[in-house]
């Protein structure tokens, strides 16, 4: 098995292609039943990301079941490509969501809510591993966005996959995991 982003990227976006719609809807189930384990529901703003159905990503909207019958504040967001700069906004009753160019479901209007405000992010990821260094698709929109968040927002990845040992070409200014949730297992950082 190959340890470096790139070569992960391309395994596990297959992994994922070649997972059947059904499973992949039990696997965000499972992953959501397991999130109910982690210490987080004393917070109260919770960063998710709305699933690129293309990519195969985690289903969230079971998440967000989970979060709305806890009445947490869900906050949802926009990507700017030319930046890669993500704007936050509370998800409401009242949100518009969209598909953008690139199938991203986003809010198109909402009321704004500022990194530092999130306590908790769902990360989306290609792979992980053990020590929670994760692949995403390469574009650093994550990475800006948690650098921008408090130091002690926690940060869980969901996969639909367990952990690699180890990804050998890591940055410095990677964000680790503080958990990520598999439909096995929590993997706690």
């Amino acid at each position: 098995m190959s340890t470096n982003k790139k070569e992960l990227r391309i395994q596990y976006k297959n992994f994922r292609k070649e997972l059947p719609l059904d499973v992949a809807e039990d696997k965000s189930l499972a992953i959501a039943n397991n999130l109910i384990e982690l210490p987080i529901w004393n917070k109260t703003y919770f960063h998710v990301f709305l699933p690129i159905e293309e990519q195969k990503e985690v289903n969230t909207e079971y998440i967000l079941h989970l979060l709305s019958g806890k009445d947490k504040e869900i906050v949802v967001s926009k990507s700017d490509f030319e930046t890669r700069d993500m704007t936050h906004f509370l998800l409401t009753d009242n949100t518009k969501i969209k598909k953008n160019e690139y199938n991203i479901p986003e809010p198109v209007n909402g009321l704004p809510v500022a990194a530092e405000m999130i306590e908790v992010v769902f990360v989306p990821l290609l792979a992980f591993d053990l020590v929670g260094n994760r692949v995403g698709y390469g574009k650093g929109f994550y990475d800006k966005f948690l650098a921008a968040c408090k130091p002690e927002t926690i940060k869980i990845g969901l996969s639909f996959f367990e952990a690699e040992n180890l990804i050998e070409d890591v940055f410095e200014l990677d964000i680790k995991l503080n958990y990520c949730v598999t439909p096995e297992k929590v993997y706690t950082f």
